[in-house]
């Protein structure tokens, strides 16, 4: 079962407030001098200002997320550690996610954070089409209103022979993708339209990602923000983190 834990963020910052300003209020005025506060009511007081901090970093500003699978390969790796950008689409409430101030859109090339229309996990993946852009792949080829993207390919040392490392030219800079020299299923014939306040993503390991192609473009309310640095990776509890690869997320 998933933890909902931005509501449970929310639940415990209103409650713990609730208790610290009734105490405050009222609380304290019926104790006796001297009279130390309950434990309850203590460590509500103690936790309420920490819980308020991370409440407001994590809704409106900066948000931590851990990579858990290979649909981003090479961008991002399976245990990497990164930070998303909250604001930058827009703030929007904790929960209900609903916009309360507009800052700025989506463009073609971010990689994104945002739940797809058949989940209620978070998803990341890259910004590949915008409302009303015709999408169409052929052959692993992308084409965006019928113009063919530049995929320049790279030889990566190591790499499986079944795949090819392209640098893509998409939105203002490029970035590093991968893909089967055959196109499986998922490269070999899409053609979709983007509806208005919809945007198309793609993994940028391109035969290995569920994404628009599967379950189609996302809305615009369901973007959770744009990932911008990569600050950590770790494997796993049995090996140390790894600070490597530390950088900005192109």
């Amino acid at each position: 079962m998933d933890i909902n834990f931005p509501l449970i963020l929310v639940i415990l910052t209103f409650v713990s407030g609730i208790i610290w300003a009734l105490d405050r209020q009222f609380l304290a005025k019926t104790r006796q001098e001297g009279e130390p506060r309950p434990a309850w009511v203590e460590y509500s007081g103690s936790f309420f200002p920490i819980l308020l901090l991370v409440l407001i970093l994590r809704s409106f500003l900066f948000e931590p997320f851990q990579i858990p699978s290979a649909s981003m390969v090479p961008t991002l790796k399976v245990g990497d550690f990164i930070l998303v950008n909250k604001y930058t689409y827009g703030l929007r409430l904790p929960v209900i996610r609903n916009k309360v101030v507009d800052i700025g859109e989506p463009q073609r090339g971010d990689v994104m954070v945002f739940f797809p229309p058949h989940d209620k996990r978070y998803f990341i993946k890259r910004v590949v089409g915008l409302p009303g852009d015709e999408i169409r792949v052929v052959n692993n080829q992308l084409y965006i209103n019928g113009e063919e993207i530049d995929q320049k390919p790279l030889q990566v040392f190591g790499e499986d022979p079944r795949y090819l490392q392209a640098e893509e030219s998409l939105g203002e800079g490029g970035h590093i993708m991968r893909k089967r020299r055959v196109a499986s299923r998922l490269g070999q014939n899409i053609l979709v339209r983007v509806p208005e306040g919809h945007y198309f993503m793609m993994g940028d390991n391109r035969d290995n990602s569920s994404d628009s192609r599967v379950w189609g473009p996302v809305p615009e309310e369901n973007i959770v923000g744009k990932a911008v640095l990569t600050w950590m990776h770790w494997d796993s509890v049995f090996s140390l983190p790894s600070f490597k690869g530390v950088g900005t997320i192109r």
